[in-house]
């Protein structure tokens, strides 16, 4: 019986991941990550503006890179029986193209300016543009906001489209269309990347564009010019159509299956969100939540779309039917920092090594571990310091990117110990309050599946965060969730597989490790965690 391979490509914040499987188990056969070059040095980011952009040619050479090194590990027999390649990315990170779908930092005059390279999802540059949308959206005939939580974040496109405009005028009369990096890399593939012929990505235009089949599209024109002209200048090259994953986005281009050495008629699907695709990796069900635990957090479910109708789910970070699987309203919602707040205090910790001690690198490592395994040692009692876990605004529930982290209950016998576990804690208490908004507007909430870094890394963390949530914890086994879920999808696209129902049946990974609650530390946390809601409305 002929093999077949899929490859499932994800890109993250710091660098791509490919992953090889065979496609009648989901066996992974081997796997390559290459870091971003340009943005391991720092270059085009600010981290004091809130600022994060990615060129596109890290994009390009990390994903060449990876390929290749994937496909030399799996040998030639593998490569040359490679039938799809789906991709996962983080979202909302659009970027202004020309009217060839050509990135506009991709041009020599633009190679260097930021505005016209990738915004990267956790860039929050765009504040203001949020907020006029935002109002405008409110007195609006229809509320645009109502199916992605009430509320246009900062990190999603359309606000960061204007913003870039607005801060570089000179790339005005230059754009002609903005493209989501989920789109363009499918688009980049196929050789067609046209504005207004790439195959959109439905995930990303609803739940990060305010697509919706409500209103036949994306909201009308006019909305746009009421926010600014300048949107409405980019509107006519833009899409009404957007496509699930699964669907195929094209078929290889010659110039990419040569430099890639792969066959000349392997399908390219459509591409998706990186925590959407990692819960179709994990196996999300209905009354399953996954959580992509990282340097911050992505909670995804599903719900029937009969059973969600036109409700609207209070606070979240949308709903859209088709996002995740087939059929289903796929809900999103996170943290905008879980692990990014145990760098920041590693980084604390860190300073007067660096700075005055002049202390070998080396020694930074230990860090963070030290820190757990002293605060794993600690008591757990209700008089405990707490934390807010804001130190990047809040996502969810009710985004405000505005919002900022906090301590309370600290002093002068407090140790460091203490304040890292107070932070894991923090982090935890706010994983509650989106798992409770959920339960509360009628989404079922009966399970909860990990992935990501953080789940595999830290068993403090993870039991600390089952004992809040007061529910078990199964971390998924494979450690490229979104990168399987992507090449689930691409067996779909290439016909492997009638569904993804059937490609998850066949595919799925398993699970490596089980936490289970303990309810007298529950009920301390229940204290804790009536402490800490009540510092956040301080």
């Amino acid at each position: 019986m002929a093999k077949n391979y899929l490859l499932g490509i994800d890109f993250g914040s710091d660098s791509v991941r490919c992953l090889v499987v065979d496609g009648a188990d989901g066996r992974e056969v081997a796997t390559a990550v290459r870091y971003y070059p340009r943005w391991k040095e720092g270059l085009y980011s600010d981290p004091s503006e809130n600022r994060y952009r990615h060129h596109p040619l890290d994009y390009i050479t990390s994903l060449e890179g990876a390929i290749q090194e994937a496909l030399t590990l799996a040998g030639t027999e593998v490569a040359a029986a490679v039938r799809g390649i789906s991709f996962d990315t983080t979202a909302s990170t659009p970027v202004l193209v020309d009217r060839e779908g050509t990135p506009l930092s991709l041009r020599p005059e633009f190679a260097e300016n930021p505005d016209a390279m990738f915004v990267l999802w956790k860039d929050h540059t765009a504040l203001k543009e949020a907020d006029a949308i935002n109002t405008l959206a409110k007195r609006w005939s229809s509320d645009y906001t109502q199916f992605c939580g009430g509320t246009y974040s900062c990190e999603w496109v359309w606000a960061k489209v204007l913003h870039c405009l607005k801060n570089s005028p000179e790339l005005v009369g230059e754009a002609w269309s903005w493209v989501e990096l989920c789109d363009w890399i499918s688009a980049l593939l196929t050789g067609n990347t046209l504005p207004e012929e790439i195959k959109r990505s439905r995930c990303a235009a609803g739940h990060k564009a305010m697509w919706n089949a409500k209103w036949g599209g994306l909201p009308e024109r006019e909305f746009f010019a009421a926010v600014d002209p300048l949107l409405a200048e980019l509107y006519s090259h833009l899409y009404t159509q957007t496509y699930p994953c699964g669907t195929p986005a094209g078929v290889i281009s010659a110039e990419w299956a040569e430099r890639l050495g792969l066959p000349k008629d392997v399908v390219i699907g459509v591409a998706a969100i990186d925590c959407h695709i990692g819960a179709v990796g994990a196996g999300v069900s209905e009354g399953t939540l996954v959580k992509v635990v990282g340097t911050s957090t992505c909670d995804i479910t599903v719900a029937r779309a009969e059973k969600v109708a036109d409700r609207t789910i209070r606070g979240i970070c949308g709903q859209v039917n088709g996002s995740v699987l087939p059929d289903y309203i796929g809900i999103e919602a996170g943290q905008s920092a879980f692990g990014d707040i145990y760098a920041w205090f590693r980084r604390i910790m860190e300073w007067p090594l660096r700075h005055i001690a002049n202390a070998d690198p080396a020694i930074f490592d230990k860090i963070l571990p030290v820190l757990t395994a002293e605060a794993e040692a600690l008591p757990l009692t209700e008089n405990d310091p707490v934390a807010v876990d804001w130190f990047n605004g809040r996502r969810s529930p009710d985004d405000d990117p505005r919002a900022t982290g906090s301590f309370a209950g600290l002093t002068l016998a407090t140790t460091a110990p203490q304040l890292f576990k107070t932070l894991v804690e923090a982090t935890a208490f706010g994983s509650r309050a989106i798992t409770e908004r959920l339960i509360e507007e009628g989404v079922a909430v009966e399970r909860i599946y990990a992935v990501g870094g953080i789940s595999k890394k830290s068993k403090f963390v993870m039991q600390t965060l089952c004992d809040v949530l007061k529910m078990p914890i199964s971390v998924v086994r494979s450690e490229q969730a979104c990168a399987l879920g992507s090449a689930m999808y691409a067996a779909v696209a290439a016909g492997l597989y009638p569904s993804i129902k059937e490609a998850q049946e066949a595919m799925l990974s398993g699970f490596s490790d089980e936490y289970y609650p303990n309810p007298e530390r529950g009920k301390i946390y229940d204290k804790l965690y009536q402490r800490y809601k009540a510092a956040g409305r301080d």
